[in-house]
């Protein structure tokens, strides 16, 4: 089962934000070597993991708050519990503010100050300390990759897996890939053969909506292009020629608040479309609120990830992430996607209980990790180290559909949605 694609997924929730995030330079592969020199702590000692969020920044301040949510939820029900092996989880966040200067100062803090035994669901708009955590040979187990650093440094495990080499370069000197299989669905599910692609005047936005343009060429699709001027944009105008031409899809690289008044404008000219395409940072349970303007379009939103949809309550690892999360005002897939990395550390950290909760037993756990779930919430993670890209990969991928008075309803079986479609490269 090939690694899950962020060209259509975390990249547009980025690349809508229109800043940049750190690749790191390259290093030498001697530069990563370590020593697990962090003591084990005593027997009763809790354990310290650190998780970084981007959680004020030039975003907003809910904007990557999710799966430090999720995370600390899983932690507070874990010590309820009793802990891992009697030890309690003492839970060391920071906030970088969305900056570089302030990642480093976090990983500072928790690597070296706190001696964190490992990071859990990083989330951070630059991850510039990146390298700093990779050279202390610390684990930084499901974070978020928004930038290039999960495909670039050891040490580092993201929660959707990687294949790249990850010797200190993004990817394959200097490429990333993702696959086509989000278009490959609309077409093959819902007979999608048109699709438009809504960008800014804005550089950022427009390289991201030009990588979407290559996926749906690739897939057969006619393209239809509509950019807008980034301060002031005409919606109506998008609306209505997406109207005029016929889209089944519309897929974006605009940020949120756009995204709300192209959706109202597409009511008001009642261009009608199969799906409005959105990505697993906005698959959340505000949409009421978001599109509260816009109820046919509201009702035309459809989110794929690489996790199970939060709202499928059916699913007993779904319905134990939702209790012991039922105090929280909002819920999102970024907080279920933040739970699952919890877990990941938990289960790495049990298996290391006889012998000595450390840096390097955690991280030669997650070496092993091929096909890790957390509990049928995740489609099965791969970290492996390909010397070449996968020209092709069998992908796979969680669809769901929101629909008032339901919330976000579940499209299939999502270790059952997949598709063998070919890897594009793009530049991070």
């Amino acid at each position: 089962m090939g690694r899950r694609s962020r060209v259509a997924e975390v990249l547009a929730a980025v690349l809508s934000l229109f800043l940049g995030a750190a690749c790191g330079s390259r290093l030498p592969e001697s530069d990563f070597r370590h020593d697990d020199r962090t003591p084990p702590p005593r027997a009763s000692a809790p354990l310290r993991v650190g998780i970084i969020t981007s959680a004020t920044s030039p975003v907003g301040g809910s904007a990557f708050t999710g799966p430090r949510d999720g995370a600390t939820a899983f932690f507070d029900r874990l010590d309820a519990r009793g802990g891992i092996d009697g030890r309690r989880v003492e839970v060391h966040r920071c906030d970088d503010g969305g900056s570089g200067v302030g990642n480093n100062e976090c990983v500072h803090k928790l690597v070296d100050e706190e001696a964190v035994v490992a990071l859990v669901a990083t989330t951070a708009l630059d991850y510039a300390g990146a390298s700093r955590v990779a050279h202390a040979g610390v684990p930084d187990i499901g974070g978020q990759p928004i930038g290039a650093a999960y495909d670039t440094y050891p040490h580092l495990y993201g929660i959707y897996g990687s294949l790249a080499p990850r010797h200190g370069t993004p990817g394959w000197n200097g490429k990333l890939y993702g696959g086509t299989e989000v278009y490959r669905y609309f077409e093959r599910e819902h007979g999608a053969r048109t699709a438009a692609v809504v960008s800014y005047n804005q550089s950022a936005s427009a390289a991201y909506a030009r990588l979407v343009e290559r996926g749906l060429r690739a897939e057969g699709y006619k393209v239809v292009t509509e950019q807008v001027d980034f301060a002031l944009p005409n919606f109506r105008a998008v609306a209505a020629d997406l109207k005029s031409q016929g889209a089944d899809l519309v897929f974006d690289a605009i940020d949120a608040h756009g995204n709300a008044q192209l959706c109202q404008a597409m009511d008001e000219v009642g261009a009608d479309v199969t799906a409005k395409v959105t990505n697993v940072q906005n698959w959340t349970s505000t949409v009421p609120d978001d599109y509260k303007d816009a109820p046919r379009c509201r009702n035309a939103l459809w989110a794929t990830g690489a996790g199970r949809n939060f709202d499928d309550t059916g699913h007993p690892a779904v319905r134990e992430f939702r209790e012991a999360t039922k105090g929280l005002k909002t819920h999102s897939q970024w907080q279920l996607e933040g739970w699952a990395a919890a877990r990941w550390f938990t289960d790495a950290a049990k298996s290391c209980a006889a012998t000595g909760i450390t840096r390097a037993c955690v991280d030669s756990y997650m070496n092993r990790s091929q096909g890790y779930t957390a509990g049928g919430l995740l489609l099965p993670v791969r970290f492996e180290r390909l010397p070449e890209p996968p020209r092709t990969s069998r992908s796979c991928l969680s669809v769901a559909r929101w629909q008032d008075g339901r919330g976000w309803v579940s499209q299939g079986d999502m270790n059952r949605t997949c598709f063998t479609v070919p890897q594009l490269a793009y530049t991070p």
